[in-house]
């Protein structure tokens, strides 16, 4: 965890845009692969009502667009969880495929998390960008992660910071937090929540934020396969108006 802290000094006083796209729409739960262990996330999500334009010239327009990647992720200790993402794709709304991005993460979290009542860890992400998928070549993401287990229900926030490497007031504020009911050991319900605030130093006007609402249903078996499925709708001009989310996964 001091190398966590350490990490986290660094990235933030390296000298954040926001993103277009996102890859991934999951709020992380501090829950990592055994040690040894390989698992693969399949992530994919699709926008048929959203912006009709992109974010910066020659970026993707996110109406009728997929987007999706493959997560690896491998169990280093207890507390240690190494991932890569690799490729992430779009098909656009013209029906081209493009390859986006490649990004490596580190994660670090209390140990058993799904045991505790109260959980804890920290992520880390460094990408690799195309033009049209960033407006910057190199990006990173901060990603602390707090949750509660109480009975059957779980509260859990991620206040995520993207970086662009160009100083404290540009980091971007995208928070996503999750409230979920178990209603069997292998199935859920949730709500999620996910916002972009803009950059630090100059936070965008409310109606330009991103402001999304997902409805979740989540399937997953111990230590084999996991499905999450959730349907989203923006609240803002900065937002998309439907949003489809499917998560795939299993453990090796």
């Amino acid at each position: 965890m001091r190398r966590a802290v350490l990490w986290l000094i660094l990235m933030i006083a390296l000298p954040g845009a926001a993103l277009a796209q996102t890859d991934e729409i999951q709020v992380y739960d501090a829950s990592i692969a055994d040690v040894g262990q390989w698992d693969v996330e399949l992530h994919s999500n699709y926008t048929p009502i959203g912006r009709a334009t992109a974010d910066y010239p020659k970026g993707i327009v996110p109406e009728h667009a997929w987007n999706g990647v493959p997560e690896f992720a491998y169990g280093v200790t207890e507390w240690f969880e190494a991932g890569l993402y690799l490729p992430v794709y779009t098909i656009r709304n013209d029906g081209r495929a493009e390859l986006d991005s490649g990004k490596i993460r580190a994660l670090f979290v209390s140990p058993y998390a799904a045991t505790r009542t109260v959980f804890y860890g920290i992520n880390f992400e460094l990408s690799y960008n195309a033009a049209h998928w960033e407006s910057t070549r190199f990006s990173g993401e901060i990603r602390p992660i707090l949750g509660l287990h109480l009975g059957s229900w779980d509260l859990i926030v991620n206040p995520i910071f993207d970086t662009d490497f160009h100083g404290l007031g540009k980091l971007d504020f995208a928070p996503s937090e999750r409230i979920a009911y178990n209603l069997t050991p292998l199935w859920a319900v949730a709500i999620e929540q996910y916002s972009d605030f803009g950059q630090l130093a100059s936070l965008r006007a409310v109606n330009q934020q991103a402001q999304s609402l997902f409805a979740v249903v989540d399937y997953h078996e111990e230590d084999a396969r996991s499905v999450e499925f959730g349907i989203g709708h923006g609240f803002t001009a900065g937002s998309d108006g439907l949003v489809f989310k499917l998560i795939l996964g299993m453990d090796f």
